[in-house]
């Protein structure tokens, strides 16, 4: 088969507008990477706001993404889709323009909460949209490919930013905004041409739940809260771990700040390099042995990083590691879909974004333990937390297990 077909049954395999969220996902980190990375450089450069404020701001857009990606996701099942991206898209490129034409803190830091918000409402949305117009089978690749095309975007645009002399200036704040603003009305035109409609066209036709059934199915759902809590904790292990890793090298190695930055290179590149063929490797195992063999090599390599003399072995502990994440992100996801009602899709993407409270946690909790008693231990914790999510991981499994049982009961009942 020559290598015309072979890209042309990739293409015809998923659906279009598929193809261009993924598109957009590489473009649109692109340019956001030339520009958020070096905000707190920014404000630092372009304000009289202290060390401490400019965290802050900083940080009360992922907080507030853990509420965003929630609520976005009901609104989409009670709404629609489209509307949803769009308007996040908008509200994105604005808060871009507004950190850079804006002084005031009390503004600066809504400026950080609009985005946070828009930033979580759309990759909740946008997973949720994915995963209507993709089959069952093929959902996992296809959340796989997507984190692929995050860690493109990113591990090209601040190298693209340095060449172009333009990464943390105004400039890249307004071309993201730009990038933003045409990828939101690309994604309008194709989805109107491709019948993807907030009327259910191109969606399988789903009937929408009200909102009186979301709150009773999330109520009642214990199989999501125990993936919800396990995802916590993996989150609080490889979510911010680059903070905890940071502040052990630079107090205890003589080339630390070099050491750091070479290792989240290795991050990227391994991902890179192998997120595709790692995939393909272990599609034929189950979703709970994808996550419990992540959840493992992220305890080795967190193990690796405690006991680590030098270089080669902190190289060696961060692949085995980025192995770990590359298998668990995109399981997550998948785990999420398969529990997940169709016309509640949204919802439960939504409620898997409180994971990212991981994010919160992992930099406190981590910190205070590195303060207390040392990196070893603080990484032998994060290596413990990691193995204690699969309790909640292997609880959930067997509950939604025990669940479909009756359903396949009937099923053989009526044959």
């Amino acid at each position: 088969m020559s290598s015309v077909s072979k890209m042309r049954q990739v293409w015809e395999a998923y659906h279009p507008i598929v193809h261009l969220l993924m598109a957009g996902t590489v473009f649109v980190q692109l340019t956001q990477s030339m520009s958020i990375p070096f905000l707190a450089i920014y404000l630092g450069e372009t304000t009289k706001l202290s060390h401490a404020y400019i965290g802050l701001i900083i940080g009360a857009g992922p907080l507030a993404g853990t509420v965003g990606g929630f609520v976005g996701g009901i609104l989409s099942d009670l709404f629609g889709r489209q509307k949803l991206m769009f308007f996040s898209l908008l509200a994105m490129a604005c808060s871009m323009i507004g950190f850079i034409t804006v002084a005031h803190p009390i503004s600066l830091l809504l400026i950080s909460l609009v985005m946070g918000l828009a930033a979580s409402i759309f990759a909740t949305v946008s997973k949720a949209l994915m995963g209507d117009l993709t089959p069952e089978h093929k959902r996992f690749r296809v959340f796989s490919n997507r984190y692929l095309a995050n860690n493109l975007g990113f591990a090209i645009g601040p190298m693209l930013g340095a060449f172009l002399g333009i990464s943390g200036s105004n400039l890249a704040f307004i071309l993201t905004a730009v990038s933003l603003v045409s990828f939101a009305v690309i994604l309008l035109v194709a989805c109107r041409r491709c019948g993807v409609t907030d009327d259910g066209g191109g969606n399988g036709e789903v009937e929408r739940a009200s909102l009186g059934e979301i709150w009773q199915v999330l109520r009642r759902d214990v199989v999501l809260l125990t993936f919800v809590t396990g995802g916590i904790l993996l989150v609080t292990v490889y979510g911010q771990m680059s903070v905890t890793l940071s502040q052990y090298l630079r107090e205890n190695f003589s080339e630390g700040v070099a050491l750091f930055g070479t290792l989240m290179s290795v991050n990227g590149f391994t991902v890179l390099l192998l997120q595709i063929p790692l995939t393909r490797l272990v599609e034929r195992f189950s979703l709970f042995a994808r996550i419990a063999g992540g959840a493992v090599l992220m305890a080795i390599g967190e193990v690796g990083f405690a006991f680590s003399p030098d270089w080669t072995w902190f190289i060696t502990a961060m692949i085995v590691f980025t192995l770990g994440e590359i298998l668990i992100i995109p399981a997550e996801y998948a785990q999420i879909d398969e529990i997940s009602p169709a016309n509640m899709r949204g919802t439960y993407y939504g409620a898997q974004s409180a994971t990212m409270l991981g994010s919160f946690l992992g930099p406190w909790a981590g910190g205070m333990v590195l303060t207390a008693y040392g990196g070893p231990v603080m990484f032998m914790v994060m290596a413990v937390l990691a193995l204690v999510s699969l309790i909640f991981y292997w609880l959930g499994r067997s509950l939604h297990e025990k669940r479909k049982q009756p359903r396949n009961a009937i099923v053989e009942t009526s044959m």
